[in-house]
């Protein structure tokens, strides 16, 4: 585990260190704020709608977070040719691919963090709880890793980062819009696609204060597969050379 934290320290600097890193927190964060002035504390609302609607915004520009920070996790290695370094060094895959999923999901930890400003204005000025509060965060938080995870895979099947954006974003889509699909086709086969579905069936109830054992162990399920099977591609490229 000490190379994977090794991996996911020079991930992390590199986005700290990075234009990209600024530009990404820069413009997430003035999205987040526009929506959360001009849409969730627009009109007349009770508190705890407001912080709902935050959220429920917060996973939109999350999941877009994402796309944009994992793009360049392998995808960016392979064009500038240091993939093959790293494959041909001592460290494992799953050691790779974990400490680029630590790095990356960090960054988008703290670029998290730095938005709990806006739902404690909504705690000062109304009545909401903390375990409201709570419950979101670690709301997008699961969503976060999931989103990461799903972006390490597109990024290490990706010869480059504007395909590896496009995957990841196509993924994310189609497991958002499963719910749609569920209603389509009905039944248990439609009971078991909008299960799949990424925000509808399990993220909703984060953001109404709602914390769900199912839910939890959904996205993690979700991370654990993804990771796996970036782990399965860079084994697979490895041994084909």
């Amino acid at each position: 585990m000490t190379t994977a934290w090794l991996v996911a320290k020079r991930e992390l600097h590199g986005y700290l260190m990075s234009p990209l890193g600024y530009v990404i927190v820069a413009a997430i964060l003035l999205i987040d704020g526009l929506l959360f002035n001009g849409f969730a504390m627009g009109g007349e609302r009770l508190s705890y709608a407001v912080l709902e609607m935050f959220f429920y915004f917060l996973s939109g520009t999350t999941m877009v977070a994402s796309i944009f920070i994992t793009m360049r996790l392998f995808a960016e290695e392979r064009q500038t040719g240091t993939l093959t370094l790293l494959q041909t060094s001592p460290a494992a895959e799953w050691q790779l691919v974990m400490g680029k999923f630590i790095g990356a999901y960090l960054f988008l930890l703290l670029l998290t963090a730095l938005t709990l400003y806006m739902p404690l204005l909504v705690l000062v000025n109304g009545k909401v709880t903390w375990g409201h509060i709570f419950a979101g965060y670690l709301g997008l938080a699961l969503l976060g890793a999931a989103c990461v995870a799903i972006g390490t895979l597109a990024s290490s099947l990706a010869p480059n980062q504007i395909l590896a954006a496009v995957l990841s974003g196509v993924l994310i889509v189609a497991l958002l819009v499963m719910w749609m699909v569920a209603r389509k086709v009905g039944g248990p086969v439609g009971a078991v696609v909008g299960y799949l579905s990424l925000f509808d069936k399990h993220y909703q109830p984060f953001s109404r204060g709602i914390i769900k054992s199912e839910t939890i162990v959904f996205f993690l399920s979700l991370t654990y597969a993804a990771l796996v099977s970036a782990t399965a591609v860079l084994g697979g490229r490895r041994w084909r050379g």
